[in-house]
């Protein structure tokens, strides 16, 4: 089992900039992929960015050049950098972890960007 427990989400004014956090813990395997995901009201869940325990990130289209995405792997924590922060990035963002044979959820934490 692995758990993930997520911080930083909050309310922003269009512009402005936030920082994720996302720990994990239990049984974490050296070779995983942690990254973050978001739903807003009405829609899909959409991937925001992933990052590989060897180093590789992916981003989602509507967040290139804005987000990024890093980790420490000591720590076992993932770290969503957010800027320039629209409106239209306001939704629940949840994180998630890849291991060998299984993928985990954390609970969301409320990202709301006011104009």
């Amino acid at each position: 089992q692995v758990q993930l427990v997520e911080s930083g989400g909050g309310l922003v004014e269009a512009g402005g900039s936030l920082r994720l956090s996302c720990a994990a813990s239990g049984s974490i395997f050296s070779t995983n992929i942690m990254g973050w995901y978001r739903q807003a009201p009405g829609k899909q869940r959409e991937l925001v960015a992933v990052s590989t325990s060897g180093g590789g990130t992916n981003y989602g289209d509507s967040v290139k050049g804005r987000f990024t995405i890093s980790r420490d792997n000591a720590k076992n924590t993932v770290y969503l950098q957010m800027n320039s922060l629209k409106t239209e990035d306001t939704a629940v963002y949840y994180c998630r972890i890849v291991v060998p044979g299984d993928t985990y959820w954390g609970k969301g934490t409320q990202v709301t960007v006011s104009s």
